[in-house]
């Protein structure tokens, strides 16, 4: 029998959270080969085999998956319907699910710990995307949503919570015509009752932001940093424009206060000095932190540059196309919109962030620093996408639904922790690892195994994996 070191050292991995407690093999199988090699529940025998693990039969992997579910443990064969590499769990219930305690719930226990144990998470970062399904009707989930890639599958939304690092905490399923600004308290509620936990900054983007979320953050004793909408720049840099104009210094920060709710009723443009954040001064206001950057404003240039163009195709009658911005209705015809123009170019380079953090905690800079962290869990969503295939997804149950990503939910932990150790992404570190042969052999009824040889250059990354 011919394997290598790749399962062991994934395994190892898996150990180091303390997965194993779920004494679970069958079901630690399945989450290291989605690491190795996302595919069918059909073809997991191969991946395994490929590392020279015996893989569990079948219908033992489906029965696996039916009692981590905790549904009724039957020996039916699944729907030949069901393609996927994962298909029975349950869910934390963050999403709507299962309330039952479940793998997914001992999962995040253990992610959570070992967060703890590698640094804090006084910081945690939220996020969401859409998860599509080759599907043609939806039904009381997946459903057709928002689609930034502008597709018209039934879809789900996924919220995950990570830490600083980009280590997953947290994920929560949702209907897929769900806001996404009606995502974040769910999973936040989750997460504190799960872990007890009552001093937390969450950072999310502008998607977060609304009055209710926020109010209801700032009740719980959460503190929050979230992404402002640029349309807000006029409201809360009124003063600042009355005083200084529009022209900015790269790197030039404003640390002012934004409304609630309506107009900027706390900021006295009559004042030169910028109002310092209060909470019990201006209880009708957050706190907001504006900041320049030459290197946004000439991206933000180009886009609206761009922008302009297309409107005046449009307007001219050179184009036809659904109607772009900066084009506005005027009579029987369409017009370029000049004004909305001139207002975006106005407020090109600027970048808002709206927090309940007073400057006697964080600064400035620490509130944009902390913000910019959010590339840790679009970086996590990145590998759960395409390293740990996570869509298209080919389910119909919730169950199934909530399986597929309890099984990317841990592959994640695996696949971010090895890349942190070793400094190579999950997608060569498995290449490169993965040709690496050890050899069973039979003589005289005896069996001898003779490891592989490892060369000299993978050692450091071996020995990471080990760590």
């Amino acid at each position: 029998m011919f394997g290598g070191p790749l399962f062991d050292l994934l395994d190892g991995v898996y150990t180091s959270f303390g997965f194993d407690e779920l004494d679970d093999d069958v079901f630690r199988d399945l989450v290291l080969a989605r690491v190795v090699e996302p595919t069918s529940l059909l073809d997991v025998g191969g991946v395994l085999a490929d590392m020279g693990r015996q893989s569990a039969s079948y219908p033992t992997l489906w029965r696996t998956l039916r009692r981590a579910a905790q549904t009724d443990d039957t020996d039916t064969a699944p729907d030949s319907g069901v393609e996927s590499g994962v298909d029975e769990l349950v869910s934390t219930g963050a999403g709507g699910g299962s309330t039952a305690c479940s793998y997914r719930d001992r999962i995040a226990d253990l992610c959570f710990a070992h967060a703890l144990s590698c640094g804090d998470v006084s910081l945690v970062l939220y996020d969401v995307t859409t998860l599509y399904f080759e599907a043609e009707k939806e039904d009381g989930l997946r459903k057709v949503g928002f689609s930034k890639e502008r597709r018209v599958d039934p879809q789900v939304v996924v919220g995950m919570l990570v830490d600083r690092n980009g280590f997953p905490l947290e994920i929560g399923c949702f209907e897929g015509n769900k806001a996404e600004k009606l995502t974040i308290v769910p999973i936040i509620e989750a997460f504190r009752s799960r872990h007890r936990i009552e001093n937390m900054i969450i950072v999310a983007d502008a998607g977060m932001l609304s009055a209710a979320n926020l109010t209801t953050l700032d009740e719980a004793g959460f503190k929050f940093i979230v992404g402002s909408r640029q349309s807000k720049a006029p409201i809360d840099l009124e003063s600042h424009f009355h005083w200084h104009g529009d022209a900015f210094d790269d790197g030039r920060h404003v640390d002012t206060i934004t409304p609630k709710r309506g107009a900027n009723l706390a900021n006295d443009t009559a004042l030169r000095a910028e109002p310092v954040w209060d909470p019990t001064a201006h209880p009708g206001s957050w706190r907001a932190v504006w900041a320049y950057s030459a290197k946004r404003f000439a991206r933000d240039n180009r886009t609206l540059n761009a922008q302009e163009t297309r409107a005046r195709e449009v307007v001219n009658g050179d184009k036809t196309a659904r109607t772009p911005r900066f084009v506005r209705n005027a009579g029987d015809g369409q017009v370029l919109d000049e004004r909305a123009l001139a207002r975006a170019r106005r407020l090109a380079g600027l970048k808002g962030y709206v927090t309940n953090l007073p400057a006697t905690v964080m600064n400035t800079a620490e509130i944009i620093g902390a913000y910019h962290d959010l590339w840790q869990v679009e970086a996590s969503f990145r590998m759960s996408k395409t390293d740990l295939a996570a869509r298209p997804m080919f389910h119909r149950t919730r169950d199934s639904i909530e399986a597929h990503l309890t099984i990317v939910f841990a592959a994640l932990a695996v696949a971010r922790t090895a890349q942190t150790r070793t400094g190579l992404s999950i997608r060569r570190l498995v290449r490169t690892l993965r040709p690496l042969r050890s050899a069973t052999i039979a003589v005289n009824g005896a069996e001898h195994t003779f490891p592989p040889r490892i060369p000299a250059d993978l050692e450091p990354v071996v020995m990471a994996l080990r760590a």
